[in-house]
Parts: structure tokens; sequence; C-alpha cells
């Protein structure tokens, strides 16, 4: 008797079906250093770091990491889940100071950490140099706001290489990794591409990042499709570096010529910025085919972040919000509407299965008298009309609304790009205007590294509505800010081989696509006597460029320069070269559009002047007798006076020697062939030059050897203006900030109108396709 028992469960146990007695194991597990990656065999693939903590649960055969280390198979943890179910399961876990750590977006980090200025760190409170620290190591303030303040998305800038990027990423998904809920970051980048004008460019080599013209360029090629293709890639390369979130596209309208980011947008066409929109974020948030998790979203996926939300080209005077100068956006024509064209029929209706922008973020500027509900004049940011009646109820978007950086700072001078920017609630608290912020509908906050003030700001709403509407307010937000990092497969693996990205990033197939796309996107405006192509071999002169002494975009300081706008080595493939413009049979002369700084002159301000002062698009100075008698708005705690006239003023172009170089070259070469190529960043007059050039060619950011290959015909120019050249400067004033396409538009001596969607090839003005679809329907004033 004491032996039947067992004797009979054996028996019993042998009847049954394999899969009833035992599940079976349906994963298997490779070690790469303190990285552990699983295959699940008909299920999500994972990564987890071995020094987290983290372990791995067996359920239905399938493994599953256990994040919160509690011994079971949470909802969030689940994979097999729609991602909604995980999301709304991990923010009814999340204390407050979690969500509002979600809630935070760090301020820029370059890779290692710099030594000084607004983004400086430490390694065991040593600069980078001195510490003894890698590269890739955490730097003390990262450790410092992932796991004291709960940030779980993370700006990055500057990175050594590919593979230090891909260390790094592994490194901060670890920290994080075993901290609390084991959330991951979300790591996020600016627009990265951006050409080097003297690099050299090889068809069987690869490179840092692939490089591809700015957003203009882009435009200027008029298909949607090379947006779409550069999307692809770059999604590729943004995964291999770690980074998940892209802040871009800018799709504002650049509808003032003088706004000073009117590089980044694709134009002031609504409906071909409408269209670029689309396919930009068609590439980038995409995935297929083995890479695709679901709906589209994938280990390719990148969240694209389109700005600015609702437009931001129609700063008066063209002056820029991310100044105390600039915060007011105007529409002296009524044109409001107009602006949103590239949000709700591009980034909103998408082609692909993804469906609309991941994210989005308002601009800086107070659009001035457009709240027709609250009448309220206060910043994009902080305005419940413009995000919660129109973004939110009017076109449905539920996804992450993320504040523009520093908007929750204080002032503390009308001048300087790294001060706050509460645009209109100046009076307010910090928390306050974090308050703020979230009653208008926005999930977080660009550049805030600190939880205190969102808890600050939790407390003020109690006060004001309960703990219940509250603590619902904020899992409202913390929803859609995991809905992002679940789609891109982060909670699965979030980790990097970076051997792999080495190969991906800059690989030779991308380094090509970005070229090509380059030579599709310059523009040929003038071909006197069809003197382009140049014959090869024969010798030309190309003046140096003096850059004098100034301050970029950041406000930081540039030093003076004297040096080829071009690399040399790469125009001695093309010519002969000489310094003597007697010797040479053409000349080439590579120069910048006029940049005469932002409409503001602090010197002026400092001599009991209101400070400001025209921005203008030629390069000799300008007195702007033109000029509104009263600003449309203005105010500031900072200043005492209202009317931010310019009227009378006047302004010269900061490089304006430019102009001397092709006026002095024109002399110089006494009748011979002077070749003009200009790198665009805003409409500009070309009355000043136009008849000194036998040929102009107009780049929005491309390597100098693409330049070379039009000039000798090695490539056929194809683009288009996606923007009008002014006559002068009184059509400049005339015009509209916030209207397109309002511009007399400059006529060269051989009758071609300078106007949006111009350009010429080899056999004259380009009429196809392009030009029926975007430029015959344009409605001008």
């Amino acid at each position: 008797m004491i032996m039947a028992k067992p004797i009979k469960l054996i028996t019993l146990l042998a009847l049954l079906p394999a899969t009833v007695a035992i599940a079976q194991t349906k994963w298997t597990e490779r070690k790469a250093g303190d990285i552990a990656f699983v295959t699940n065999t008909g299920g999500q693939n994972l990564g987890y770091a071995t020094t987290s903590g983290v372990k791995i649960l067996t359920v239905d055969g399938f493994a599953f990491k256990d994040l919160n280390k509690n011994g079971k198979l949470d909802k969030y943890e689940d994979w097999r889940l729609p991602v909604d179910e995980r999301a709304k399961d991990l923010a009814s876990k999340m204390s407050v100071e979690q969500i509002a750590g979600l809630m935070l977006y760090s301020r820029h980090q370059p890779i290692p950490a710099a030594a000084g200025g607004p983004f400086a760190g430490t390694y065991n409170n040593k600069v980078f140099a001195e510490s003894g620290a890698k590269a890739s190591d955490l730097s003390d303030q990262q450790k410092q706001f992932l796991a004291k303040d709960n940030v779980r998305h993370v700006l990055v800038t500057s990175v050594q290489s590919p593979e230090i990027a891909a260390q790094w990423n592994n490194n901060a998904q670890a920290f994080v990794e075993g901290l609390g809920l084991g959330i991951p970051n979300n790591n996020s980048s600016d627009p990265r591409h951006g050409t080097v004008a003297t690099a050299e460019y090889n068809a069987g080599a690869g490179g840092a990042i692939s490089m591809w013209p700015g957003s203009l360029g882009l435009a200027a090629t008029f298909d949607p499709e090379v947006v779409k293709n550069f999307g692809h890639i770059a999604a590729q390369e943004y995964r291999a570096l770690g980074i998940s979130t892209a802040l871009s596209p800018q799709v504002d309208i650049a509808t003032d010529p003088r706004w000073a980011r009117v590089s980044g947008t694709f134009g002031e066409d609504p409906q071909l910025a409408a269209d670029m929109a689309r396919a930009y974020i068609d590439g980038f948030q995409t995935s297929a085919a083995e890479k695709e998790i679901k709906n589209g979203w994938g280990y390719n996926s990148v969240n694209a972040m389109v700005k600015h939300w609702p437009g931001g080209g129609a700063g008066e005077g063209g002056r820029d919000a991310h100044y105390a100068y600039g915060k007011y956006a105007v529409y002296p024509g009524n044109n409001f509407k107009q602006h949103l064209i590239p949000f709700t029929e591009g980034a909103f209706k998408l082609n692909g299965k993804t469906g609309m922008a991941a994210a989005v973020m308002p601009y800086y500027t107070i659009s001035y008298n457009q709240d027709t509900k609250n009448h309220e004049n206060v910043a994009n940011n902080y305005n419940s009309y413009i995000i919660n009646d129109l973004l939110r109820k009017k076109y449905k978007y539920d996804g992450v609304v993320c504040t523009d950086w520093l908007v929750t700072g204080d002032e503390t001078t009308v001048d300087s790009f790294l001060s706050g920017k509460s645009w209109g609630v100046e009076g307010l608290s910090v928390a306050q205007r974090h308050y703020k912020v979230l009653m208008a509908g926005v999930d977080q906050f660009g550049g805030n590294n600190e939880v205190a003030p969102v808890t600050e700001a939790y407390q003020i709403g109690v006060k004001e509505h309960g703990e219940a509407f509250m603590r619902a307010r904020f899992e409202q937000s913390a929803v859609r800010l995991l809905r992002n990092i679940f789609r891109t497969g982060l909670f699965e693996n979030p980790y990097l081989e970076p051997e792999v990205s080495k190969q991906v990033v800059g690989k030779p197939e991308f380094m090509d696509a970005g070229y090509q796309a380059q030579l599709k996107s310059i523009v040929m405006l003038k071909n006197k006597a069809n003197i382009l192509p140049l014959q090869s071999g024969k010798t030309v002169y190309v003046p140096k460029k003096f850059t004098p002494a100034g301050r970029n975009f950041l406000g930081m300081e540039t030093p003076e320069k004297l040096e080829y706008p071009v690399n040399m080595e790469t125009v001695k493939k093309y010519f002969k070269v000489t310094d003597n413009p007697d010797e040479a049979d053409y000349a080439l002369v590579f120069i910048a559009s006029p940049n005469s700084g932002g409409g503001y002159n602090s010197a002026d301000a400092k001599n009991g002047g209101t400070g400001y002062v025209p921005v203008n698009l030629q390069y000799g100075s300008y007195t702007a007798t033109d000029a509104r008698t009263t600003s449309i708005a203005g105010g500031d705690p900072l200043e005492k006076f209202t009317n931010r006239t310019y009227k009378g003023k006047s302004s010269t172009a900061i490089n304006v020697t430019d102009l001397a170089m092709v006026t002095d070259t024109y002399a110089k070469m006494k009748g011979k062939p002077v070749i003009v190529s200009v790198n665009m960043s805003n409409p500009m007059v070309f009355s000043e030059f136009e008849k000194d050039a036998s040929a102009i060619i107009v780049d929005f950011g491309v390597q100098g050897q693409a330049s070379l290959d039009i000039m000798t015909g090695k490539a056929e120019p194809s683009a288009l203006l996606p923007l009008q050249m002014p006559a002068d400067m009184k059509t400049v004033e005339a015009q509209f900030e916030d209207v397109p396409h309002d511009m007399k538009c400059y006529v060269d001596e051989q009758g071609n109108k300078y106007d949006f969607g111009f350009g010429l090839n080899w056999k004259g003005v380009i009429k196809d396709g392009r030009v029926d679809k975007y430029v015959k329907s344009v409605v001008k004033p």
C-alpha cells in the first residue's frame, strides 16, 4: 500500500499530454557583457541589465521582465497586452513624484558633459578631462535627475561616436532599470543630420552620421518621397544612437522672411509644408517587417515631436520668441488658421499606420489677440484656448504636448537666449506657471530637470479641485507619455550593441542617399549665356571669406575668421586653382545670405533707445523709413514702453563683407564669369549683386562638393525656391507677418522672377508636375 500511490501518480502523469504536464519554455538567452538578450519564439525579444536586479519571469512558456521586482507578471510588464492597457496599469502604480518626473524633459546633455557653460557637468565632482571617467559614463548631474527627480526623457546633444552613444545609452538604461518601476529612458535629439560644407563625399565611405540638406533644402526638392526616405534612414540612425524621440519636424510656415528660424522650416507654403511634414513623420515613426511591433510602431520607430503649434512664423518684425524682444506673433492679415494646416492636414493625417505625430511642441510666442474664448495674451504653452480648445478638442489630438525649453523660468533680460521665457505670465511663481501649463492641457516641461515645481503644481491643483481630480489629471499625462515609450519597444529592450550601432550610423548607403538629396536641393537661379555647366580642368579663382566676430543664435560668442569657404582639395579635383584672378577662367564665390541679427540692439537700449532695429535682408545699410509707426503688440516687465517700432532705425548685415566678395571679385575678373553660390538661411534682396554674377546657385545646407557637382554638370539642378525673394526691403516692410506669398519678387536682368517655385535646369525655367501641384494653386493677395 505504501508504494501504490506514487505508482498510480506516475502512471497518471504518463497518460497526460506533455503540454498539460509541463509548459514548454519558448525563450533562450545570450549575454553581451552586463546585458542579457532574450529571444522569445513567437513573441517580443527582451534586453535587460544583469546588474539592475531585474529577473526574468516565465509565463505560458514566454519570458517577461519583472521590472518592479515583485515576483509576478503585472499588466504593464506583459508585452502581449495592448499599449493603452499597459500604460494605464503603470500610471495607476506610479506615485505623484514619479509621474511628475516623467513630465520633465532634461536640459541639453552633451556626452561627455561639457567642462563649462550652460550645459556643464562633472564626474565625481571633477570635470571630465580630470575625472578619469569614460565618455560613456553618467555624469553626477545625470545620476541626480534620473534617480532623485525621476526624469526619464533626456535630450542628448553631441556625442563622441556612435559606439560611445550606444554605451552611454546602455549605462543610462541599466541605471534606471534598477530604480522603482523600471521605466526606461526615452532619449531624444534635436535635428542632427546637417552638413559640413568642407566635408568631402566619398561614395564608398561611411561617416559619423549621414549628411542631408537642411529643412529648406528638403522643401526645395518639392518631393515628399525624398523627405520620407530621409526620415526612414534618420530613424534607423537615431535608434542606433539610443534616441527614440525626434524634436522635429519644424513645420511652422515661414510667412515672415526675416524670422531667424526660417531655415528650419519647409518654407512658406502651407500645402508644401503639410506634405513634407506628413512624409517626414511617416519616415521617422514607421517600422516594418521584423522591426514592427504593432500598428507601424516598433524598433525602427522614432516618436516625432512636431513643432511649433500653432505656428511661430509670424513674429512681429520677424523677431524670434526665444527672446523677450520677439515674444509676440501678430496677424495683420487675419491669417491665423492657415498656420495650422501643416499640423491638421499633415502631421495629424499621416499616410502610414502610426496615424499622427506622437508629440507636439507649442511655440514660445504669444499669439496676439487670437484667443477668442478667454482673451488671454499669454504664451501658447500657457494658453488653454490654443491647447485645450483647439488642439485637444477641435482637432482631437491626444498625443503628448511638451512645452518648449525654459518656458517656466524667470525672465532676467530681454535679449538672452538662456533666460526664462514665461511670456505673459511673468508675475506668477514658478510653481504657478507649471500649474497653468498643466491646466492648459500640456503634459511635459521642456528643459526642466527638477521635480519640485511640478509636485508643487499638483498641490495647488489639489487645493482648487481636490485630490481625485489632480490624480486623474496626472495619470492622463502619464498614459500619454508612457504610450510613446511602450510603442517603441523600450520596455522590452532599450539596449544596444555598440558594434552594430557603429555599422548602422553613417553607413555608405545612408551617406549616399543624403548626398543625392543634397544634389536635388540646390536651386539654380541664374545661368547667363548658359555658362553652367562649367568645363572641368579650367583655372578658377576662389576668394577667401572673412567672418567677423559675433554671436550665434544661442548668444555664444563666435571668433573672427578668414578662410576658404569650401574644401580647396575638393575644388582641385574639378579645376586648377589660382590666387591670381588674371590667370583664372572663372571665379567661384561662396557666400551666405545676409545676417543682420535678430532685430534688437542692446547697445541702443543701453544708450537710451528702445533697442528695436530692423531685421535686414540685404547686406548694405538699410533704414526703415516704411516701418510701422506703432507696433501691433508690445509690453514686457523689463521695458517701460509698449511701442516696439523701429521706424527710422538702421541696420547693416553682420556679413556685409560677403557682398564685397562678389563685387570685388567681379572687378578683378574684368568681365570673365563670376559664379556665385549662396548658402541661404533667409530670403534675401538680390539687387545688390545679381548683375555682377554670370550664374547663381542657392543651397540650404550642402557639402561644397555638391555645389561643385552642379556647377560642372555632374548633376543637373532640379530644385525650386521654397520661398519668395523680395524685390527690396520696402516690400518686406509692406508684407504681413502672417501671410505667405505676399511679396513683390525680385526680377533679374534676364527677366526671371525669383518667386516661390522658381528654378532653372539646363533647358531653362522648370515647369513640371511639382510646379503644377504646388505653384499654380497658390492664391496671392
